[in-house]
Protein backbone atom coordinates (compact mmCIF):
# COMPACT_ATOMS: atom_id res chain seq x y z
CA UNK A 1 0.00 0.00 0.00
CA UNK A 2 1.12 3.57 -0.67
CA UNK A 3 2.76 5.48 2.14
CA UNK A 4 0.17 7.85 3.54
CA UNK A 5 -0.51 10.08 6.50
CA UNK A 6 -3.93 11.25 7.60
CA UNK A 7 -4.57 14.44 9.57
CA UNK A 8 -7.99 14.49 11.20
CA UNK A 9 -9.92 17.67 11.89
CA UNK A 10 -12.54 16.94 14.59
CA UNK A 11 -14.81 19.76 13.42
CA UNK A 12 -15.05 18.65 9.78
CA UNK A 13 -16.40 15.64 7.91
CA UNK A 14 -14.75 16.74 4.65
CA UNK A 15 -11.59 15.07 3.37
CA UNK A 16 -8.97 16.61 1.10
CA UNK A 17 -6.64 14.21 -0.72
CA UNK A 18 -3.40 15.71 -2.06
CA UNK A 19 -1.88 14.18 -5.21
CA UNK A 20 1.64 15.29 -6.12
CA UNK A 21 3.15 15.32 -9.61
CA UNK A 22 5.63 12.95 -11.25
CA UNK A 23 9.03 13.19 -9.61
CA UNK A 24 7.59 14.88 -6.50
CA UNK A 25 6.32 13.54 -3.19
CA UNK A 26 3.85 14.44 -0.47
CA UNK A 27 6.44 16.86 0.94
CA UNK A 28 5.78 19.25 -1.97
CA UNK A 29 2.50 20.18 -0.23
CA UNK A 30 4.26 21.68 2.79
CA UNK A 31 2.89 25.15 1.99
CA UNK A 32 -0.69 23.86 1.98
CA UNK A 33 -0.75 21.48 4.93
CA UNK A 34 -0.89 23.96 7.81
CA UNK A 35 -3.80 25.89 6.28
CA UNK A 36 -5.74 22.84 5.11
CA UNK A 37 -5.67 20.96 8.43
CA UNK A 38 -7.25 23.94 10.17
CA UNK A 39 -10.38 23.38 8.09
CA UNK A 40 -10.55 19.79 6.83
CA UNK A 41 -9.33 16.25 7.25
CA UNK A 42 -6.28 15.87 5.01
CA UNK A 43 -4.72 12.81 3.41
CA UNK A 44 -1.14 13.00 2.18
CA UNK A 45 0.34 10.16 0.16
CA UNK A 46 3.35 9.27 -1.96
CA UNK A 47 2.64 7.72 -5.36
CA UNK A 48 4.34 4.44 -6.19
CA UNK A 49 8.08 4.73 -6.57
CA UNK A 50 8.08 8.21 -5.01
CA UNK A 51 9.05 9.39 -1.54
CA UNK A 52 8.31 6.78 1.10
CA UNK A 53 6.46 4.61 -1.45
CA UNK A 54 9.70 3.82 -3.25
CA UNK A 55 9.35 0.20 -2.11
CA UNK A 56 6.37 -0.16 -4.46
CA UNK A 57 8.45 0.46 -7.57
CA UNK A 58 8.29 -2.54 -9.88
CA UNK A 59 11.34 -4.42 -11.06
CA UNK A 60 12.37 -4.96 -14.65
CA UNK A 61 11.08 -2.97 -17.58
CA UNK A 62 7.39 -3.16 -16.71
CA UNK A 63 5.69 0.20 -16.91
CA UNK A 64 2.65 1.74 -15.24
CA UNK A 65 -0.76 2.83 -16.41
CA UNK A 66 -2.79 5.74 -15.07
CA UNK A 67 -5.44 3.23 -14.06
CA UNK A 68 -2.99 1.27 -11.91
CA UNK A 69 -1.60 4.38 -10.24
CA UNK A 70 -5.14 5.66 -9.58
CA UNK A 71 -6.21 2.35 -8.07
CA UNK A 72 -3.28 2.67 -5.64
CA UNK A 73 -4.92 5.83 -4.32
CA UNK A 74 -8.37 4.25 -4.14
CA UNK A 75 -6.88 1.38 -2.13
CA UNK A 76 -5.73 3.85 0.52
CA UNK A 77 -9.16 5.53 0.58
CA UNK A 78 -10.82 2.16 1.13
CA UNK A 79 -8.34 1.27 3.86
CA UNK A 80 -9.20 4.50 5.71
CA UNK A 81 -12.93 4.17 5.02
CA UNK A 82 -13.02 7.42 3.05
CA UNK A 83 -15.94 6.99 0.70
CA UNK A 84 -15.52 10.32 -1.10
CA UNK A 85 -13.22 13.31 -0.92
CA UNK A 86 -12.12 16.57 -2.48
CA UNK A 87 -8.98 15.98 -4.54
CA UNK A 88 -6.24 18.58 -4.97
CA UNK A 89 -3.50 17.83 -7.49
CA UNK A 90 -0.58 19.48 -9.19
CA UNK A 91 0.83 18.88 -12.69
CA UNK A 92 0.62 15.20 -13.70
CA UNK A 93 -1.19 14.52 -10.42
CA UNK A 94 -4.21 16.23 -11.98
CA UNK A 95 -4.41 13.47 -14.60
CA UNK A 96 -4.48 10.87 -11.82
CA UNK A 97 -7.35 12.71 -10.14
CA UNK A 98 -9.28 12.85 -13.39
CA UNK A 99 -8.64 9.12 -13.87
CA UNK A 100 -10.04 8.38 -10.39
CA UNK A 101 -13.12 10.35 -11.42
CA UNK A 102 -13.41 8.24 -14.54
CA UNK A 103 -13.13 5.01 -12.53
CA UNK A 104 -15.83 6.15 -10.09
CA UNK A 105 -16.87 9.79 -10.03
CA UNK A 106 -18.89 9.23 -6.85
CA UNK A 107 -15.56 9.03 -5.00
CA UNK A 108 -14.76 12.61 -6.04
CA UNK A 109 -16.67 15.47 -4.42
CA UNK A 110 -14.63 18.07 -6.26
CA UNK A 111 -11.43 18.38 -8.25
CA UNK A 112 -8.96 21.21 -7.70
CA UNK A 113 -6.42 20.91 -10.49
CA UNK A 114 -3.30 23.04 -10.05
CA UNK A 115 -1.04 23.49 -13.06
CA UNK A 116 -3.47 21.15 -14.78
CA UNK A 117 -2.23 19.03 -17.66
CA UNK A 118 -5.19 18.98 -20.03
CA UNK A 119 -3.47 19.00 -23.41
CA UNK A 120 0.09 18.99 -24.74
CA UNK A 121 0.87 21.97 -26.97
CA UNK A 122 3.64 22.10 -29.57
CA UNK A 123 6.25 23.09 -27.00
CA UNK A 124 5.36 20.33 -24.56
CA UNK A 125 5.18 17.72 -27.33
CA UNK A 126 8.62 18.82 -28.55
CA UNK A 127 9.93 18.59 -24.98
CA UNK A 128 8.58 15.05 -24.62
CA UNK A 129 10.04 14.01 -27.97
CA UNK A 130 13.48 15.49 -27.19
CA UNK A 131 13.54 13.83 -23.77
CA UNK A 132 12.55 10.52 -25.33
CA UNK A 133 15.49 10.73 -27.74
CA UNK A 134 18.02 11.72 -25.09
CA UNK A 135 16.94 9.57 -22.14
CA UNK A 136 19.42 6.75 -22.89
CA UNK A 137 22.39 9.07 -23.42
CA UNK A 138 22.46 11.49 -20.50
CA UNK A 139 21.69 11.05 -16.76
CA UNK A 140 17.99 11.31 -16.00
CA UNK A 141 18.49 14.02 -13.39
CA UNK A 142 20.02 16.24 -16.09
CA UNK A 143 16.96 15.62 -18.22
CA UNK A 144 14.64 16.33 -15.33
CA UNK A 145 16.52 19.54 -14.52
CA UNK A 146 16.28 20.72 -18.13
CA UNK A 147 12.56 19.92 -18.24
CA UNK A 148 12.01 21.69 -14.92
CA UNK A 149 13.78 24.80 -16.23
CA UNK A 150 11.70 24.83 -19.41
CA UNK A 151 8.45 24.35 -17.45
CA UNK A 152 9.38 26.82 -14.70
CA UNK A 153 11.86 29.32 -16.17
CA UNK A 154 11.05 32.16 -13.75
CA UNK A 155 10.47 30.20 -10.56
CA UNK A 156 13.66 29.00 -8.94
CA UNK A 157 12.10 27.69 -5.71
CA UNK A 158 9.64 25.44 -7.58
CA UNK A 159 12.42 24.07 -9.77
CA UNK A 160 14.67 23.42 -6.79
CA UNK A 161 11.98 21.53 -4.88
CA UNK A 162 11.08 19.25 -7.77
CA UNK A 163 14.70 18.60 -8.75
CA UNK A 164 15.49 17.76 -5.12
CA UNK A 165 12.61 15.29 -4.97
CA UNK A 166 13.48 13.77 -8.35
CA UNK A 167 17.00 12.98 -7.17
CA UNK A 168 15.47 10.37 -4.87
CA UNK A 169 14.08 8.42 -7.83
CA UNK A 170 16.02 5.58 -9.37
CA UNK A 171 16.66 6.02 -13.09
CA UNK A 172 14.47 3.03 -13.96
CA UNK A 173 11.62 4.57 -11.99
CA UNK A 174 12.06 7.91 -13.73
CA UNK A 175 11.87 6.16 -17.10
CA UNK A 176 8.63 4.37 -16.13
CA UNK A 177 6.96 7.63 -15.17
CA UNK A 178 8.36 9.37 -18.22
CA UNK A 179 6.91 6.62 -20.41
CA UNK A 180 3.59 7.14 -18.68
CA UNK A 181 3.69 10.85 -19.51
CA UNK A 182 4.40 10.13 -23.19
CA UNK A 183 1.20 8.07 -23.39
CA UNK A 184 -1.05 10.76 -21.94
CA UNK A 185 -2.20 12.46 -25.18
CA UNK A 186 -5.10 10.14 -26.11
CA UNK A 187 -6.24 10.09 -22.48
CA UNK A 188 -6.29 13.89 -22.35
CA UNK A 189 -8.26 14.02 -25.57
CA UNK A 190 -10.82 11.64 -24.08
CA UNK A 191 -11.06 13.70 -20.88
CA UNK A 192 -11.58 16.84 -22.96
CA UNK A 193 -14.42 15.24 -24.90
CA UNK A 194 -16.08 13.56 -21.91
CA UNK A 195 -16.80 15.70 -18.86
CA UNK A 196 -17.71 14.05 -15.57
CA UNK A 197 -20.36 15.67 -13.30
CA UNK A 198 -17.95 16.88 -10.61
CA UNK A 199 -17.33 20.53 -9.59
CA UNK A 200 -13.89 21.34 -10.96
CA UNK A 201 -11.58 24.25 -10.28
CA UNK A 202 -8.58 24.84 -12.51
CA UNK A 203 -5.93 26.78 -10.58
CA UNK A 204 -3.35 28.03 -13.06
CA UNK A 205 -0.42 30.41 -12.88
CA UNK A 206 -0.55 33.36 -15.26
CA UNK A 207 2.99 32.43 -16.37
CA UNK A 208 2.22 28.76 -17.04
CA UNK A 209 2.66 29.19 -20.78
CA UNK A 210 2.73 25.42 -21.41
CA UNK A 211 -0.69 24.56 -19.97
CA UNK A 212 -2.74 27.70 -19.25
CA UNK A 213 -4.20 28.10 -22.79
CA UNK A 214 -5.56 24.53 -22.78
CA UNK A 215 -6.97 24.94 -19.25
CA UNK A 216 -8.69 28.14 -20.35
CA UNK A 217 -10.26 26.32 -23.29
CA UNK A 218 -11.49 23.29 -21.36
CA UNK A 219 -12.91 25.40 -18.52
CA UNK A 220 -14.95 27.36 -21.06
CA UNK A 221 -16.29 24.20 -22.66
CA UNK A 222 -17.06 22.11 -19.55
CA UNK A 223 -20.18 23.04 -17.63
CA UNK A 224 -18.88 21.97 -14.20
CA UNK A 225 -15.54 23.75 -14.50
CA UNK A 226 -14.22 27.10 -13.36
CA UNK A 227 -10.81 28.67 -14.02
CA UNK A 228 -8.94 30.85 -11.53
CA UNK A 229 -5.66 32.39 -12.68
CA UNK A 230 -3.07 33.11 -9.98
CA UNK A 231 -0.90 36.13 -10.72
CA UNK A 232 2.91 36.06 -10.60
CA UNK A 233 2.87 32.26 -10.70
CA UNK A 234 4.11 29.53 -13.00
CA UNK A 235 3.27 25.87 -13.46
CA UNK A 236 3.68 24.84 -9.80
CA UNK A 237 1.33 27.49 -8.47
CA UNK A 238 0.92 25.88 -5.02
CA UNK A 239 4.60 26.65 -4.37
CA UNK A 240 4.88 29.94 -6.27
CA UNK A 241 1.86 31.62 -4.62
CA UNK A 242 0.72 29.43 -1.71
CA UNK A 243 -1.44 32.05 0.01
CA UNK A 244 -3.56 32.59 -3.10
CA UNK A 245 -3.64 28.87 -3.89
CA UNK A 246 -4.75 27.99 -0.35
CA UNK A 247 -7.41 30.68 -0.05
CA UNK A 248 -9.06 29.98 -3.39
CA UNK A 249 -8.98 26.19 -2.96
CA UNK A 250 -10.31 26.28 0.62
CA UNK A 251 -13.13 28.64 -0.39
CA UNK A 252 -14.02 26.33 -3.26
CA UNK A 253 -14.16 23.23 -1.04
CA UNK A 254 -16.42 25.05 1.43
CA UNK A 255 -18.77 26.14 -1.32
CA UNK A 256 -18.96 22.66 -2.80
CA UNK A 257 -19.44 21.06 0.62
CA UNK A 258 -22.20 23.47 1.56
CA UNK A 259 -24.03 23.71 -1.73
CA UNK A 260 -23.20 20.70 -3.89
CA UNK A 261 -26.75 19.41 -3.59
CA UNK A 262 -28.17 22.76 -4.62
CA UNK A 263 -29.43 23.19 -8.16
CA UNK A 264 -28.63 26.89 -7.83
CA UNK A 265 -24.99 26.14 -7.08
CA UNK A 266 -24.59 23.94 -10.16
CA UNK A 267 -26.33 26.56 -12.30
CA UNK A 268 -24.01 29.26 -10.97
CA UNK A 269 -20.96 27.06 -11.59
CA UNK A 270 -22.14 26.38 -15.12
CA UNK A 271 -22.53 30.09 -15.79
CA UNK A 272 -19.14 30.83 -14.12
CA UNK A 273 -20.77 33.04 -11.48
CA UNK A 274 -19.45 31.28 -8.40
CA UNK A 275 -17.25 33.69 -6.46
CA UNK A 276 -13.92 32.10 -5.54
CA UNK A 277 -12.18 34.96 -3.76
Amino acid sequence: MLYHKAYRQPNSSEWIVLIHGAGGSSSTWFKQLRDYIQHFNVLLLDLRGHGKSEHLAVTGAKGYSFNEVSMDVIEVLDYLNIRSAHFVGISLGTVIIRTIGEIDHSRVKSMILGGAVTRLNLRSRFLVMATKLLKHYIPFIWLYSICAYILMPRHKESRSIFIREAKRLAQAEFLRWFKLSTEVTPLLKYFHEKEIPVPTLYLMGDQDYMFLPAARKISNEHSHAHLHIIQESGHVCNVDQPEAFNKVSIDFVYKVAEQSSSVDFMAQLKSKQVYLG
